[in-house]
């Protein structure tokens, strides 16, 4: 009988320690979840405002958007590629053109850890053009799913590839 209440008390300590190693990691992932929702919106408003600085600083030095031999890679042309939408607006307006806002959105998102510094955000995507005026309704410029390929560096969660034309 006595053997029976000390294995009790052993498997009682080994339950507990066990589920507080699993709260703080519980605690770790939810902290690295609210981290990559925010990196993800910070990366939306850095291209809907052209603000290609804000833009390139959410991928890694080496990060990369699209695959293939078209991709962007690098921060200098990934500020570059968000500064277009900048310079697209501003060429509109000087031709007295009204440029409806844009909205990049995603849902239905997943993130999946690979393990303490890598994840994969899975989403679709979709690309809105605001209302242009009265008479001009918003419409969807693009839908699609992504994959974007996450990495944290010195702490802090960042895109080392946006793959919007995944093949799985």
């Amino acid at each position: 009988m006595r053997n029976i209440r000390i294995s009790i008390g052993v498997l009682c300590v080994i339950a507990f320690a066990a589920s507080t190693v699993v709260g703080q990691d519980n605690s770790a992932r939810e902290k690295d979840r609210a981290e990559i929702e925010e990196l993800m919106w910070r990366y939306a408003r850095a291209l809907d405002t052209g603000d290609g600085a804000a833009y390139a600083a959410t991928y890694t030095v080496d990060g990369q958007f699209g695959t293939g031999p078209n991709a962007t890679k690098g921060r200098e042309a990934l500020k570059k590629l968000a500064d277009g939408v900048r310079e697209q607006q501003a060429a509109a307006k000087a031709k007295g053109e009204a440029r409806p806002p844009i909205y990049h959105m995603e849902a239905n998102t997943w993130i999946e850890f690979i393990d303490k510094d890598h994840a994969r955000y899975h989403a679709y995507y979709l690309t809105v053009f605001g209302a242009g005026g009265q008479n001009v309704p918003p419409r969807v410029a693009a839908a699609g799913r992504s994959v974007n390929h996450l990495e944290r560096v010195n702490g802090k969660w960042l895109i080392k590839l946006r793959d919007v034309a995944p093949q799985d």
